[in-house]
C-alpha cells in the first residue's frame, strides 16, 4: 500500500512480500488489501503484458485512488469489496484454481489512521466512526451508545487484550449516561481516566481503540473467511503471503497455516504411506519481520510479521 497526499502510507515488507509471491510474468495475482496501491504497483512492475492483478478493498477512498492511479492499466482490475468476497470475485472472473499468488496486508492503513475524519486515531479529534467502509454498517459511536456494559467489556478483553476492560466499560457507560460520546478524543479521555497504570511508550487507549475497530469491522471473522477461500482460489504451487500487525491476527494466521499444512492425522494402524492426509498448504520459511532499517524509516512497521505458504497439488 502506498501513499496519497496528505495521508501517506508506506508499504510494509514490500520487497520481501513481492519476492515471496514468486511472480511469473503471465501469472494471475490478487492484492486483497489495496490500500493506496504500494504492493499493487510493485506487483505490476514485475508482471508482463499478459499478467493480471485483481485488487480488493472496501474503502471508497481506496477505490477512487485505484481508479486514478491504475485505471488505465489493462492488467489491473479493482473490486470495491472486503476480501471476504475473494471466492465470489474469483468465481465471477473464472480464476478459481488459477491464481499464482495472494497478498493480504491485514489491518488499518496509515491513510485511515492519519485522517481525523475516519475516527481511527485516539490522538486527533474526529468523529467516532472507525468503519473501513463509512457507507456501510454501524459506527463506533452508534455501537458505544447502545451496547450493554458487559458486551463492551467482552470486546475490549477479547479483541484488545485489555486488562482493565471492566473499568473502561463502566467508565464508558457512566459517561454516556451524562452525554453522548461522539468524538475520538472524548473516548480517549474516558479510557485514560479509567486506566490506573500506564504501559511505557503506549497510550492507555491503544488497546481499546484496537478492540473497537476490530469489532466494528469484523476483522478477525473476515480474516478467517479469506484464509479458507484463498486455499480454494490458489493454483497448485501458488503462494499465500499474509502480513499481520498484532498478536490476534498473527495467532489466527499461524494456526490456520499450521493446520492446513498438517492435514488430518490418520490412525497409525491404517495402511497409509503417511499418517497425515488432506494437507493443502506447505509452510515456506519462518515468519519474517521488518529490518531495523525499515523500522527506523517507518516506525509503524515495527509490529509487522509476514508468513508465507504454498498450495500443494
Amino acid at each position: 500500500m502506498e501513499r496519497h497526499a496528505p495521508f501517506q502510507h508506506q508499504p510494509v515488507l514490500l520487497g520481501e512480500a513481492v519476492a515471496a509471491l514468486r511472480i511469473v510474468a503471465d501469472g494471475v495475482y490478487v492484492d486483497g488489501t489495496f490500500g493506496r496501491g504500494g504492493h499493487t504497483q510493485a506487483i505490476l512492475e514485475t508482471l508482463g503484458p499478459r499478467g493480471r492483478l485483481f485488487a480488493l478493498d472496501r474503502d471508497p477512498q481506496a477505490a477512487r485512488w485505484a481508479q486514478a492511479r491504475f485505471g488505465g492499466d489493462a492488467r489491473f482490475l479493482f473490486e470495491r469489496c472486503s476480501f471476504r468476497h475473494l471466492l465470489e470475485v474469483a468465481e465471477q472472473y473464472r480464476i478459481v484454481g488459477h491464481v499464482q499468488g495472494i497478498l493480504l496486508d491485514i489491518g488499518v492503513s496509515s491513510p485511515q489512521l492519519d485522517d481525523p475524519q475516519r475516527g481511527f486515531s485516539f490522538s486527533t479529534e474526529g468523529p467516532l466512526d472507525m468503519r473501513m467502509d463509512p457507507t456501510n454498517g454501524m459506527s463506533a459511536e452508534q455501537w458505544l451508545a447502545s451496547c450493554a456494559q458487559e458486551e463492551i467489556a467482552r470486546i475490549l478483553r477479547d479483541f484488545g487484550e485489555e486488562r482493565y476492560h471492566r473499568r473502561i466499560a463502566t467508565a464508558i457507560v457512566n459517561a454516556r449516561s451524562e452525554a453522548p460520546i461522539t468524538t475520538t478524543l472524548e473516548l480517549a479521555r474516558i479510557i485514560a481516566n479509567a486506566v490506573p497504570t500506564r504501559e511505557p511508550g503506549q497510550h492507555p487507549a491503544t488497546r481499546s481503540f484496537q478492540a473497537i475497530r476490530i469489532f466494528i469491522n469484523q476483522e478477525l471473522a473476515e480474516l478467517q473467511a479469506v484464509l479458507k477461500q484463498a486455499v480454494q482460489v490458489l493454483a497448485p504451487a501458488g503462494r499465500l503471503v499474509v502480513i499481520s500487525f498484532h498478536s490476534l491476527e498473527d495467532r489466527l494466521v499461524k494456526r490456520f497455516l499450521r493446520d492446513q499444512a498438517r492435514g488430518h492425522t490418520l490412525p497409525p494402524e491404517l495402511p497409509a504411506t503417511s499418517n497425515h492426509w488432506g494437507a493443502t498448504l506447505q509452510l515456506i520459511g519462518r515468519a519474517m519481520r521488518p529490518s531495523d532499517h525499515e523500522i527506523t524509516a517507518n516506525p509503524r512497521a515495527r509490529s509487522a510479521l509476514m508468513r508465507v505458504a504454498e498450495r500443494l497439488p
